[in-house]
């Protein structure tokens, strides 16, 4: 992989060299971890791997995005907290495949706190507690799933200053992904996303948010772009469609 992937937006990484060309990216961004620390990361980006290993969302790996989650929060959020690093590349896999990552360890019980048990036992407690609070709950189905969905963020956010990190790169991958969705699929996910921009960037910008004053404000501007372009994907007849403009980290 040339030496210039540094240089490069996540997603224009992912355009032209893919799945590769992310984990070149990581390998690279983690050289500067001691050992130990590089390690953790190394051996939860395998877990990931393995669990994810059959998932796709819309025409990429899943383990694209858990990869750009998580440069996002070390390379441009500057965050070099690893157990942060470490939740991020994991915190699909709660929610995604609970019984693959419990195993036999679940037995009739509930198959999410077991797979947090065996976070907590791999990688420690704060760990599989930042996954717990970016993972969703199971919603009651017979009333507003995405109410329900924004009063678990708001609610698990407000008592994890960490996890907001996870979260907020984990919204930014997910509305960069919107962007380039098309057909009836772009105003419902725009319909689930923007409720979610006042109250991120409210937290974002509490103090007890871990981040430098200067990443808080790159993260304000990305999320009153978010708005921009949710509020056009709302203004855009369904005749007109919507054409995505822009970039992201």
């Amino acid at each position: 992989m040339p030496g210039f992937l540094e240089t490069l937006p996540l997603h224009t990484i992912t355009a032209v060299y893919g799945e590769a060309g992310l984990r070149d990216r990581f390998s690279r961004e983690i050289l500067r971890f001691p050992e130990p620390d590089w390690r953790r990361l190394s051996t939860a980006l395998a877990l990931a791997s393995d669990l994810h290993r059959q998932d796709r969302r819309v025409s990429e790996p899943t383990i694209n995005h858990l990869l750009r989650v998580t440069l996002r929060v070390m390379c441009h959020y500057r965050v070099d907290d690893v157990d942060v690093l470490v939740a991020a590349l994991l915190h699909d896999s709660v929610e995604d495949h609970p019984a693959d990552l419990a195993g036999d360890g679940h037995g009739r019980g509930d198959p999410r706190e077991a797979a947090l048990d065996v976070l907590e036992a791999e990688f420690g407690p704060r760990v599989a507690g930042l996954v717990r609070a970016v993972t969703n709950p199971v919603y009651d189905r017979g009333g507003d799933v995405h109410a329900q969905y924004r009063a678990h963020v708001a609610e698990s956010l407000d008592r994890n200053p960490s996890a907001r990190i996870i979260k907020v790169s984990d919204f930014t991958d997910n509305g960069v992904g919107l962007m380039h969705t098309t057909g009836p699929k772009v105003r419902k996910l725009a319909r689930k996303y923007r409720p979610l921009v006042p109250p991120l960037r409210e937290l974002v910008n509490r103090p007890d948010t871990p981040l430098e004053a200067q990443v808080k404000q790159h993260i304000t501007g990305q999320l009153d772009r978010a708005d921009e372009r949710f509020a056009a994907v709302f203004s855009a007849t369904p005749a007109q469609g919507y054409s995505p403009g822009g970039s992201h980290p």
